[in-house]
């Protein structure tokens, strides 16, 4: 289970884990190069962010190096095939796992996530100055709000946003490790991503693309393509859901993974 930006393997719900778990999955979390207590790339430069958007600087690194790492846990573990979820930035990483190692993947998830074609999936323009500024909060009081108010932007609506939740993680995250240039090097790595659309027309593994109909921060229109060019991909979309795992939807997902993992 491949998690998005910035974010530590524990955004995974454990109960989430669990109900997998019960029904037989061997459930595997990981956190991404540069979060949690992953490897801190801390020589590399943190990128300019509007440079490495119109291609005229690298990022640090790029999603196909994440993409490795996820294979470099799979050899780790023996797993020599595996079902992968991917959420948001974790299903760049896994669709690009997928593309190159074909022969190291039984199914994917893909979850509030986009091809890489700039056409698909963008952010609304409101948002991206919060997304630049990244984790900046130097104490956890102010951290955890600052995680409130970002996915009070991004999240989901009405009843189905759950802040107890979000605090909960937030706090969590602020013990186990804090890196706002780990941060910036990963969204350095997203903004330099290349568009995956041919490539994704090749692929016919059996997927299952879930979105949030309200989806602020990636549009719903990236997980609708992805359903389209992926051969026998369903599309399963949720109303009221935005860029988050919203508490009351937890057991649909649940169900939509045990379904494509068989």
């Amino acid at each position: 289970m491949v998690m998005g930006l910035g974010m530590q393997m524990i955004a995974w719900p454990e109960q989430l884990c669990e109900e997998l778990a019960s029904a037989g999955r061997y459930v595997v979390r990981y956190d991404n190069r540069d979060v949690g207590l992953s490897t801190h790339l801390d020589d590399l430069p943190v990128p300019d962010f509007r440079a490495v958007a119109l291609r005229r600087r690298k990022p640090a690194y790029r999603v196909r190096d994440m993409a490795n790492d996820l294979i470099g846990v799979l050899d780790g573990l023996g797993l020599e095939r595996a079902h992968v979820v991917g959420a948001s930035m974790g299903g760049f990483i896994a669709q690009t796992a997928v593309i190159a190692h074909p022969e190291r993947f039984l199914s994917q998830t893909l979850i509030m996530t986009s091809t890489g074609s700039r056409r698909v999936g963008q952010a609304k323009p409101a948002l991206l100055p919060a997304l630049a500024r990244g984790r900046q909060a130097s104490d956890k009081a102010q951290a955890v709000e600052d995680a409130v108010a970002t996915f009070r932007l991004i999240g989901s609506r009405g009843a189905l946003f759950d802040e107890s939740f979000v605090r909960k993680i937030a706090d969590e995250s602020f013990d186990r490790a804090q890196d706002g240039r780990g941060y910036a090097r990963q969204l350095g790595a997203t903004l330099a991503q290349p568009n995956r659309t041919k490539a994704l027309t090749q692929v016919s593994l059996p997927t299952v693309v879930m979105h949030g109909l309200h989806d602020p921060l990636v549009a719903p229109s990236g997980g609708l393509a992805l359903a389209r060019l992926i051969r026998g991909a369903r599309f399963v979309g949720f109303s009221g859901m935005g860029h988050d795992l919203p508490r009351a939807l937890w057991p649909d997902v649940a169900q939509e993974i045990l379904q494509i993992t068989g």
